[in-house]
């Protein structure tokens, strides 16, 4: 569920007509649903009951402050994956115990930032990782709380590029070594250990998968608690899918997610971490486009949009699929016929949707991307020399601009040119 519905015949955020948002904006931005994102994290936080729990929000799904602080004021810890997403989340004013930092690839100064403002844990993923932490939290004369990140070789039946639990992908240890691993954590001066992480990826679309892992967890917690190690959090991650089509997708319900959490890890007694990143903020944002041109081809009929690849990468890199409705509510009946919805950029993948039944439109007309919320703004960029669009916060009959669209000189003026020239 979400909070965009048509209205007296046009799309509306909340109590706000989207139209009236782009005649102040201009087009194309992002817009987001606070009742949204409230409702889909205390869904989750709900899910889990009188657990021990924290449900740490993945703010690599969209990570502008006032997202994070209105998640934040709600009571959700943050899981960040970059000493940015760390800086961000201390600046949304999320205190250090409430961070989780994960990530392949954690340098040195990422850790030492972490460990002077304060963290929940990290969430190791290599020995040599696992090392290097341990030499700066002993010359920061402090102790880090780890979890060692374990890959459980499970198959999440999702898109390959974002799929993360498989022998083959580059996170975790395999979950064959963990002893030794936990062995090598317990010895190294600086570390704590704490608890296990898992996580098999992302845009999962039933639950099996997750039982799966989470069984070999349950084992792996009362193998390395034999073994004398004080495993009392399980980090599970995030990567429930969303609907992204009205029609055939049906992902599992959180309430469903924390009762099978329930059912293989509750007799546990740990702690348990989830990180939902896509579930909470995909279905509270869209992408709001103004069509540029109606152009006839050869068999074919394209609508050309403002919006372009450079502010939605999901269709080009990962054949994404998003609805794509007009703003103004088409009369019931309405004919449709095949249009392929583009943008301007000149890269054939620069392509939206191809041969997707719409409405007649006409240039000027709006259109809004759903379930656009999630790895939209956050992944956009300024290929073609085209501003970052503005990001919008709806708060019932209220709209604010998070993020202005910067201006060409500014965009232009970060440019040092050398001397010599």
């Amino acid at each position: 569920m979400d909070h965009f519905l048509y209205r007296d015949g046009e799309l509306y955020a909340e109590d706000v007509a989207v139209a009236e948002i782009a005649a102040e904006v201009g087009t194309p931005f992002y817009c987001y649903s606070t009742a949204t994102l409230t409702r889909h994290f205390r869904l989750f936080d709900e899910a889990l009951g009188d657990m021990p729990h924290l449900v740490c929000y993945a703010m690599k799904a969209a990570s502008n402050q006032a997202i994070l602080r209105t998640l934040a004021g709600l009571g959700a810890g943050m899981d960040v994956v970059s000493g940015g997403e760390y800086a961000r989340a201390k600046a949304a004013g999320v205190p250090g115990d409430k961070i989780v930092f994960s990530g392949v690839g954690k340098t040195r100064e990422e850790m030492r930032l972490a460990l002077e403002g304060g963290i929940r844990q990290f969430n190791v993923e290599s020995e040599p990782e696992m090392e290097a932490l341990s030499e700066v939290a002993t010359s920061l004369g402090v102790t880090a709380p780890i979890t060692v990140r374990v890959n459980p070789d499970v198959d999440a039946k999702t898109h390959a590029k974002i799929a993360t639990g498989k022998s083959e992908n580059k996170f975790g240890i395999p979950i064959s070594r963990a002893r030794a691993v936990y062995a090598h954590a317990a010895a190294l001066p600086g570390i704590e250990v704490i608890g296990i992480d898992v996580h098999i990826g992302s845009q999962l679309t039933e639950l099996q998968p997750f039982r799966d892992a989470y069984r070999k967890v349950a084992e792996l917690t009362e193998t390395l608690r034999a073994d004398g190690h004080e495993i009392t959090r399980l980090d599970l991650g995030g990567g429930l899918g969303i609907p992204y089509t009205r029609s055939n997708e049906a992902p599992p319900l959180p309430t469903d997610y924390g009762a099978m959490i329930r059912e293989e890890l509750g007799h546990l007694g740990c702690e348990i971490e989830i990180e939902p990143g896509r579930l909470v903020a995909g279905n509270a944002g869209i992408l709001v486009c103004r069509v540029i041109y109606v152009k006839s081809g050869e068999g074919r009929e394209f609508l050309i949009l403002d919006g372009a690849m450079n502010d939605l990468i999901r269709p080009a890199m990962y054949d994404a699929h998003h609805d794509i409705v007009p703003v103004l509510e088409p009369e019931p009946g309405a004919d449709q016929r095949p249009f392929d919805i583009v943008g301007p950029v000149c890269e054939s993948g620069d392509t939206f949707a191809k041969a997707r039944m719409m409405p007649p439109l006409s240039e000027g007309e709006l259109v809004a991307f759903r379930s656009a919320g999630a790895y939209g703004a956050v992944m956009s960029s300024e290929y073609n020399t085209r501003p970052l669009v503005p990001e919008v916060l709806v708060h019932g009959h209220q709209f604010a601009v998070i993020r202005p669209r910067p201006t060409f000189d500014e965009m232009i003026n970060r440019d040092t040119i050398p001397e010599w020239l």
